[in-house]
């Protein structure tokens, strides 16, 4: 950042990208809202950082720390809202002694479990604290490279860039199958991406398609709200404890989370080499609800959903439901087509070592699940891979290592 501005200085999100930058956005964004058009011309930044998550502002936080310029570009209107914008009742799976970002503890309780809306605010008041320059309400549309640079276009705007992380979960694109076009009309359906609370919901029955983490939360919930659930989808096994128990907060997450995600199932293990493709196609274990607590609240199991016939979803032993409403929980695609590099394998995976492109010098990802370790995508784990992409890009700038 710059060397004559306090450190402990607070400013504001555009004010922070004009000093870092030297962009006059303001003034750009004015021009776009009188009906003229902003100029062509590029302009050029050391870093772009795609994506204003926990993976941008952490990627932010060790850039900084080492002097290099660089902006975040987040499309969200406001820090936080990828967490906001969840169900209502979520909460964090772990602790909050380990939901905290490099250089700056989660202001909570160390045994509770944040909400998300309490997530989002600490990602809100983290980039305040470090004066990350956030630009909010800027969605990326196409990356490509020039030369030796690479170009951002995000609507009128444009930038060139010695050096762009893409700093995003590759859970960008809702995945439903086609044939939810066919269901009966009257029946309500959404993705899990789109579930807030029970209160959307028809009164009858529902049908949960997809037997991980959210699927398995969202399914108890709405049993215990008077719904009669089934739910469809193959077992991502579960994690043998409770997370929320005297041991399993003070003991057993550590063990398991921090220990066993963090540091044993890493690319860099023979176990993690093993479980990785696992892992990335069939999902994680089930952390807060086990499967005995879906049979207590009556939650049916049922085969795989295959189709739809007059209406209704069908399942693998024939069976037709007569439900009210269906949720997919069926995940995500990468969302990655705005990126115009030939940097992807089989699945639309990145390729990469560590978030380094293979054969793009000067492209790295961050935020991906398994990027490293299972740990990657989650909270305490986004910092280890966010340290060493800044380290990578400091090695091509010249800029001081730091310890």
């Amino acid at each position: 950042m710059n060397s004559d501005r306090r450190p402990d200085t607070l400013v504001e999100e555009g004010a922070a990208w004009m000093n870092v930058a030297g962009v006059d956005l303001a003034e750009r964004g004015t021009r776009v809202a009188n009906g003229t058009s902003p100029s062509p011309q590029s302009e050029h930044v050391s870093v772009i950082v795609i994506g204003g998550g926990q993976a941008g502002l952490s990627v932010g936080y060790h850039l900084a720390r080492r002097g290099i310029r660089f902006v975040i570009l987040d499309a969200s209107p406001r820090i936080g809202d990828a967490w906001r914008n969840r169900w209502d009742s979520l909460r964090l799976f772990t602790p909050a002694r380990f939901d905290g970002l490099d250089g700056m503890r989660f202001p909570a309780p160390g045994d509770s479990f944040p909400t998300r809306n309490e997530m989002g605010d600490y990602l809100e008041r983290y980039a305040k604290h470090f004066n990350l320059p956030v630009r909010s309400g800027i969605k990326v549309d196409e990356l490509t490279r020039v030369g030796n640079r690479y170009r951002v276009a995000a609507g009128p705007l444009r930038f060139e860039a010695d050096h762009v992380v893409v700093a995003m979960a590759n859970f960008q694109r809702r995945r439903v199958p086609a044939f939810a076009a066919a269901l009966d009309p009257a029946i309500v359906q959404m993705h899990s991406s789109e579930y807030r609370s029970p209160a959307q919901l028809r009164p009858g029955g529902v049908l949960i398609v997809g037997a991980g983490n959210s699927g398995a939360e969202i399914a108890r919930e709405l049993a215990r709200y008077g719904h009669a659930v089934s739910m469809s989808g193959r077992s991502t096994g579960h994690i043998p404890f409770r997370i929320e128990g005297f041991a399993g907060r003070h003991l057993l997450v550590r063990l398991v989370i921090k220990g066993l995600f963090h540091f044993v199932l890493t690319t860099d293990s023979p176990i993690g080499h093993k479980a990785r493709p696992h892992i990335l196609s069939q999902g994680g274990p089930l952390i807060r609800v086990k499967p005995r607590d879906l049979a207590a609240a009556g939650v049916a199991r049922v085969a795989r959903t295959e189709r739809v016939c007059d209406g209704r979803p069908v399942l693998a032993d024939g069976r037709e439901l007569d439900v009210s409403n269906v949720i997919w929980c069926t995940g995500y695609d990468p969302g990655f087509s705005w990126i115009k590099l030939d940097v992807f394998e089989e699945h639309d995976r990145p390729r990469h070592r560590r978030g380094e492109v293979e054969g793009e010098p000067g492209l790295y990802f961050v935020g991906l699940e398994f990027l490293y370790a299972m740990s990657s995508i989650m909270i305490h784990g986004v910092g280890r891979d966010a340290r060493h992409v800044a380290g990578r890009i400091a090695a091509r700038t010249g800029a001081p290592a730091i310890a």
